[in-house]
């Protein structure tokens, strides 16, 4: 089947190319082309202490972030009343990279009418009785709403990958479901962003020795974390496959240099505040019945 082009999705292509420049060009992963080998990604080379879209003064970027959250409280009414189209923001990366703190300090203003959150977990029993995309499928927006995911469907072709529980064939085959779920979900009106949230390592451990040393962040800190660092490699090298492999022309892949919080939220605000405003965004017209109506 024919993968679509610029004429066949339902929103413009501006709006997931919608970002600052060139600053921005640069950390989003080239799409798959059609029938083309994936290009390689390196981690390595995409700095987690970059600051592309930083004024170079931590309080204006501050500020900037606040008056984009407000923005984007009003947009998102306009998106919920446009109703043309549906929008999944997906949050993926490491323990620590920042998701929660993206949702609070990009999304915190929005109001909950339009806008959802999921912190995805480990599947259940009943969800381990279906097929892996069934659970995520259920949580797909509406007409006009945002959903926002804390973490995602790429867990899938994490944790089983770093583990061994599935073999190459099987990813493989998982990178085509995602893109074809993925393409489904475009080509019916959703428009998809992905951020993977890019820390180092040092940042990591840094973060997660935050956790064990103030009590008030004892909740969030888990000894599987520990397990899970030292497999820091070898997560590394399944998004660097995951990325080059899913970052389609209907869902590219952003990487977000996040050892920076505020950085972080600076970027992701304005590519979701630029990809809404790329949509060209109107309210219904008027309702002719209530031209000249007065309220007793």
């Amino acid at each position: 089947m024919p993968r679509p082009n610029d004429a066949s999705l339902p929103f413009p292509r501006a709006a997931l190319r919608a970002g600052k420049g060139s600053a921005w060009r640069d950390w989003q992963v080239e799409p798959v082309a059609e029938g083309a080998p994936a290009a390689k990604v390196s981690l390595k080379k995409l700095k987690p202490d970059a600051k592309p879209f930083s004024s170079g003064d931590k309080a204006a970027d501050q500020a900037s972030v606040q008056a984009l959250a407000e923005e984007l409280d009003g947009l998102q009414d306009l998106f919920y009343a446009d109703r043309r189209y549906k929008l999944l923001v997906v949050l993926q990366g490491t323990d620590t990279a920042g998701k929660d703190g993206t949702v609070r300090g990009v999304f915190a203003r929005t109001s909950p009418l339009g806008v959802h959150t999921v912190g995805w977990k480990a599947p259940t029993e009943a969800e381990r009785d279906h097929d892996y995309l069934w659970r995520i499928h259920q949580q797909m927006p509406g007409a006009g709403e945002t959903m926002v995911f804390n973490r995602s469907h790429y867990e899938d072709v994490l944790v089983p990958v770093v583990n061994r529980w599935i073999t190459p064939a099987q990813t493989a085959q998982r990178f085509a479901h995602i893109n074809d779920f993925e393409r489904l979900l475009a080509e019916t009106g959703t428009v998809i962003l992905k951020f993977m949230l890019h820390i180092g390592s040092d940042e990591q451990r840094q973060r997660l020795q935050e956790r064990v040393d103030d009590p008030t962040k004892h909740w969030k800190f888990s000894e599987g974390d520990l397990d899970v660092r030292k497999q820091w490699a070898d997560y590394q090298r399944a998004y660097e496959a995951l990325l080059a492999r899913t970052s389609t022309p209907w869902a590219p892949w952003n990487v977000v240099p996040a050892n920076s919080k505020t950085h972080r939220n600076l970027m992701i605000a304005t590519i979701v505040r630029d990809t809404l405003k790329a949509l060209d965004l109107r309210y219904p017209p008027p309702k002719p019945a209530l031209a000249g109506l007065r309220i007793e």
